[in-house]
């Protein structure tokens, strides 16, 4: 597989080890495997021979994801291949775990000396219980999750992380895991290029990594960063200082946040919604309402909602729900949004899905903040499909703005 990035350093990224090191590049070319050889192979077992096994049996074909999960599950190679790719996600964090432990005690002393070296907040209060929906269960199957602590100041969850989603993604993040700000930063730019937000505030930030493109391509604004878990906005804390930018972050619920009313121009999130409740998400929406001033931009950046693709698609993205311990993921895309963004106050005539194409899949270079024309050039060659890390080479955005009026929320 095309090894399309190597991850950048920066002062808090682990430091493998040549053995460690060897360990995480298999796990990547193992998910490229998977990706690229293995899932490629359901469509025409599911088109040559399930679909019409099903047919057969029930004197119908498969209506929706569900029909097509009843029928695969007891077909030898999708047992293969999703075997295959659970094993994988564990392997990845496990590699990765080697070197966070082994490096701990090093990690969280220069945690603190960056953070110590920056004008940036970092709020971490006493007593925060991170959300159940995030402590239940170790999401996509990251040992600890997001919100364990075994030492005072820890950050071994975010150091986890970081190396660990470059692996996850094989590199598509690109070197600094920021694709997806970046990504997003992009298509401001393009389609709104007066908008220019004081405040910014990223929900669900984890270490920051979508972040720090904001204040890249907004200098002069007040950046925030707010999650759940305490060892990851620390990481990012420190993570941002060492890549020499002054963002705040907090440890915060994207639910019910500590910002006043209407203090942000621009609230975004980046993967942030399918890993909440039915509950939560709700709340989350009139949150961003409460917080935009009038006229303020919500932008979630996640998958596409169900109703946007075909069942069988449905069906293997949905394969991160029964198998990589994201409960919420099927769910999440079968909400209407649109619905949930009127009910919290925003107009639903002015919200829409759209698609922010890949920053590295983008031939701007360094002066539009994408990447080199060869890196992107690179993945532009690369065929993406349902299943894959950014299917069909962009991120599925929604947007909606608040009212210049506002509308009272149900």
């Amino acid at each position: 597989m095309l090894n399309t990035f190597q991850q950048a350093q920066h002062p808090m990224l682990t430091k493998p080890t040549h053995d460690e090191a060897a360990r995480q590049e298999f796990t990547k070319s193992f998910k490229g495997f998977i990706q690229g050889k293995l899932l490629p192979g359901l469509t025409p077992i599911y088109k040559g021979r399930v679909a019409k096994a099903f047919e057969k049996e029930h004197g119908r074909p498969p209506v929706d994801r569900r029909d097509i999960r009843a029928a695969m599950v007891k077909e030898l190679y999708f047992q293969h291949y999703a075997a295959a790719n659970r094993i994988a996600q564990e392997l990845l964090w496990e590699s990765v775990n080697v070197s966070v432990d082994r490096e701990l005690l090093d990690l969280i002393e220069q945690a603190r000396k960056l953070s110590a070296s920056t004008k940036a907040k970092l709020d971490i209060p006493q007593g925060f219980v991170p959300p159940r929906y995030v402590t239940a269960v170790d999401i996509h199957c990251m040992p600890g999750g997001y919100a364990s602590e075994v030492a005072p100041d820890d950050v071994s969850v975010g150091a986890l992380y970081d190396r660990g989603v470059y692996l996850y993604a094989m590199g598509y993040m690109g070197p600094l895991n920021d694709d997806m700000g970046r990504s997003v930063c992009n298509y401001l730019k393009r389609h709104m290029p007066d908008f220019k937000p004081r405040r910014i505030l990223d929900m669900g930030c984890t270490v920051g990594h979508a972040t720090l493109p904001y204040k890249e391509f907004f200098p002069d604004a007040e950046v925030w960063g707010i999650d759940v878990g305490g060892p990851v906005v620390r990481y990012a804390h420190a993570r941002a200082a060492g890549l020499g930018l002054e963002v705040n972050f907090a440890q915060m619920n994207a639910e019910e946040t500590r910002f006043p009313d209407e203090h942000f121009d621009l609230v975004v999130s980046h993967i942030l919604l399918h890993e909440t409740s039915g509950k939560a998400m709700p709340r989350i929406f009139k949150e961003c309402n409460r917080l935009l001033a009038p006229g303020g931009l919500m932008i979630h950046a996640d998958l596409p909602p169900f109703d946007l693709m075909d069942p069988f698609t449905q069906f293997i993205l949905d394969n991160e729900t029964w198998y990589n311990n994201e409960p919420f993921w099927g769910a999440m895309r079968d909400m209407d949004q649109f619905e949930l963004a009127e009910r919290a106050g925003f107009d639903r005539a002015d919200a829409r899905f759209d698609t922010a194409p890949m920053a590295v899949m983008e031939f701007m270079g360094a002066e539009s903040g994408g990447y080199s024309q060869e890196a992107a050039t690179a993945v532009a060659d690369r065929e993406f499909t349902a299943g894959e890390y950014a299917p069909g080479g962009g991120w599925e955005v929604f947007i909606a703005r608040k009212p210049q009026q506002q509308v009272k929320a149900a």
